[in-house]
């Protein structure tokens, strides 16, 4: 990698680095009244159709569940692919480069992740929903891969993870104009529901811990925005004098995900893989060159 490379990476790093920062300023608090109304409107429904308990809050969605699940399972291995997207192990690698050329966006997405493990976590002890496969006959849906019989299933953590994700890469790279601002937050909430929905294909899932999960994701990722916005307790992490944390992390990042390959053999492991070796190569570079 020559001089003028490094130097045109430099520049871009500025460029994009310093649109993030900008448009996560822009952000007011008044981001939070869509998905906590969104969330309030659930709430009141369930109250009001007297569907607040456990096994009410199971039936209500039976013939949703198993409708949606008999439509998207019809392509089990593209479900089955997307769905893992849901993890963040996978999804991870595809924004990494983010930690070279918008570190504030990086920050932002480890604060967020954070916030929504701790929402998953006591979530899913309180409510203790059991799933689909754990209350429902087997033969009435279509289960890709293996059965979770737990009794976690609300809200969706897949669900939260990739909404998490997006909802951050959303408002760290939001256009200028409406028209574009619309078409922007229509892609990125398509492709929030459509990994999202995966968890109801497969199985795993009934349809509102998918949307529940996808409003929770949307909040910790507002709340990871803010926490870099006004603390940097991690932008030590994007500092090129700590890469070499970054590179071993990738490095053990990467075995994990060779250990998914040969366990589960998705073409999705591979374009994620291939995302974070690129990544971690860039990120040698930079290192070597700043050493030496």
């Amino acid at each position: 990698m020559n001089l003028s490379i490094i130097k045109n990476s430099l520049i871009t790093n500025q460029t994009l680095n310093t649109q993030v920062i900008n448009n996560f300023k822009k952000l007011r608090l008044s981001v939070f009244f869509p998905p906590l109304f969104l969330m309030i409107l659930i709430v009141v429904v369930l109250i009001i159709e007297n569907d607040f308990s456990v096994d009410a809050y199971i039936l209500i969605q039976k013939d949703l569940f198993l409708y949606i699940n008999s439509i998207l399972s019809k392509l089990p291995n593209l479900q089955y692919n997307l769905t893992q997207l849901g993890d963040v192990i996978t999804f991870l690698p595809f924004v990494a480069i983010f930690m070279i050329y918008a570190p504030k966006l990086w920050e932002s997405i480890l604060a967020s992740l954070i916030v929504s493990c701790i929402f998953t976590n006591v979530l899913k002890r309180f409510f203790a929903v059991p799933r689909p496969a754990a209350i429902f006959d087997n033969d009435i849906f279509v289960i890709t891969g293996k059965a979770i019989i737990s009794h976690n299933s609300l809200p969706s953590g897949h669900s939260i993870a990739t909404f998490t994700i997006l909802t951050s890469v959303l408002f760290a790279f939001m256009p200028k104009k409406l028209k574009f601002k619309i078409m922007w937050f229509s892609i990125i909430l398509s492709i929030g529901a459509l990994i999202a929905f995966t968890r109801v294909a497969i199985g795993a899932h009934y349809p509102l811990d998918v949307v529940i999960g996808g409003i929770i994701g949307y909040i910790s990722a507002l709340i990871g925005i803010f926490f870099s916005r006004k603390f940097n307790l991690l932008s030590w992490l994007t500092n090129k004098k700590y890469y070499f944390i970054s590179m071993i992390l990738f490095s053990i990042w990467a075995i994990a995900l060779i250990n998914k390959i040969i366990t589960i053999n998705l073409i999705v492991f591979y374009f994620s893989l291939a995302c974070l070796l690129t990544t971690l190569y860039v990120t040698s570079i930079i290192y070597v060159k700043k050493q030496y």
